[in-house]
């Protein structure tokens, strides 16, 4: 087996779905239960390689391995945790895994080593995966030098993630036969238990409390200072967590979305994100719901110390006044009881916004109309504002408002909101024709 890979391999273990090993060899123990699902469930596999842009055919054969040695590395103090080997035809695709559980971090100077053994023996690629979150596989996140990658690509999965993508498989692909479904039920299964050392992002970065003291204080930040590049870094990693938590709970693939130059740049979106964080003192996330009316956008508000949630919609432009417009919206909100929705109407040109409660705009339709009564509403935006108050500053309780107030608006508004269709256009009625009757002369 270890000949048929291609690579100068000393030592390395296939893969099992069911490792033996000690107490304390839980990262062995997950990294060969998810690399031999991976070669063992082609769908899963393609999908789990697919977010690397990596094609499985139809032909292709996938070997995973565990603890390899590669040829003239047997006095190095580094073992990669495993192997991936994707043959197709007479060309392949390889890559070594290094994965870290619990509480434990990837470390910047092993993965450098990694990728320079990578590069030594014409391996493809690095792939790392930990409780740590990135919005795309190809956003890492540790910084690493750009020379390091040039000749080898370096991928990142958070475990969250691969559980994720077995649960989709499992409910919503449904193309697996009976013992590869067994299968990756099984993994889901073994990943869910607390003792694998997989789980959510749950804590803002240490610093998150002395930057909400610093904004409630009138202090300055800087955007390059370390408190507030590790503060959007975590929130990078919470925002790519809350897409993960609606993918499972919608069973519907959520994401984040992103700015062009940013899905192809992390530290670009590091910079800019930085840049506006400090400005505007708030954070910002945007994810796209399939199928949804609109966009979700959160916003957490350090000023003020609360997380809002929201979807906008355009108006029906076939209603003619406001009181029509905002009873178009109720008609679509009767279900919702929540006391901490709000609308926002924007107006046309430089109207300032109005903001009104769900429950001030049932009693009165019109009470949401900006100054001049001629104007009606282009857009209503239903959102959840949550006054976190003390709360807001907790690396963890913050996290847990924003998880609940995510899931609040969602059910409560967004699954009930429909967009505005404008009705087909209609033929205009034909006049009957005058009733001609024959005269005579």
């Amino acid at each position: 087996m270890l000949e048929e890979t291609g690579i100068d391999l000393v030592q390395g273990e296939k893969a099992r779905l069911i490792p033996v090993g000690s107490e304390r060899s839980q990262e062995r123990r997950a990294t060969s239960a998810f690399l031999s699902t991976l070669s063992i469930v082609d769908e899963y596999a393609a999908a789990i390689l697919g977010s690397l842009n990596v094609k499985i055919g139809s032909r292709s054969s996938l070997n995973c391995f565990t603890e390899v040695v590669l040829a003239d590395e047997e006095g190095s103090k580094d073992r990669p945790d495993g192997l991936v080997v994707l043959k197709k035809g007479k060309t392949s695709w390889s890559a070594l895994v290094e994965a870290k559980t619990g509480n434990a971090q990837l470390e910047p100077e092993q993965i450098q080593r990694y990728l320079t053994l990578a590069k030594k023996h014409k391996l493809d690629a690095v792939i790392t995966i930990s409780n740590q979150f990135a919005a795309l596989p190809s956003h890492h996140p540790i910084k690493i030098s750009k020379s390091l990658t040039r000749s080898v690509d370096l991928f990142h999965w958070s475990w969250t993630f691969l559980q994720t993508q077995a649960i989709f498989e499992l409910e919503i692909e449904q193309q697996l036969d009976p013992e590869q479904r067994y299968i990756l039920s099984e993994f889901s299964r073994f990943l869910d238990h607390p003792s694998t050392g997989v789980k959510s992002f749950d804590s803002m970065n240490s610093e998150w409390k002395e930057v909400c003291h610093a904004v409630k204080n009138g202090g300055r930040l800087l955007k390059t200072s370390e408190a507030v590049q590790n503060t959007i870094g975590s929130w990078h990693q919470e925002q790519r967590d809350v897409s993960l938590m609606l993918t499972r709970k919608l069973k519907t693939p959520v994401s984040q979305k992103l700015k062009k130059k940013h899905e192809s740049d992390p530290s670009t979106r590091l910079k800019d994100d930085s840049s506006d964080f400090v400005e505007k003192q708030k954070l910002e996330a945007t994810f796209k719901i399939p199928d949804a009316a609109s966009d979700l956008i959160v916003t957490a508000d350090l000023t003020r110390r609360t997380v809002s949630v929201g979807m906008e919609l355009a108006t029906p432009s076939d209603k003619k006044s406001t009181k029509a417009r905002a009873n178009w919206l109720l008609r679509q909100l009767q279900k919702s009881d929540s006391k901490l929705i709000h609308i926002v109407a924007v107006w046309p040109g430089r109207i300032r916004d109005t903001i009104v409660t769900l429950e001030a705009l049932r009693k009165d339709p019109d009470c949401i109309q900006c100054e001049n009564p001629g104007l009606v509403p282009v857009k209503f935006r239903p959102m959840l504002v949550c006054d976190m108050a003390g709360k807001f500053s907790g690396a963890k309780t913050f996290l847990e408002g924003m998880n609940n107030s995510v899931l609040e608006f969602y059910e409560d508004v967004g699954e009930h909101l429909r967009v505005w269709v404008p009705p087909a256009p209609k033929l205009p009625k034909q006049e009957e024709p005058e009733d001609v009757s024959t005269r005579e002369f």
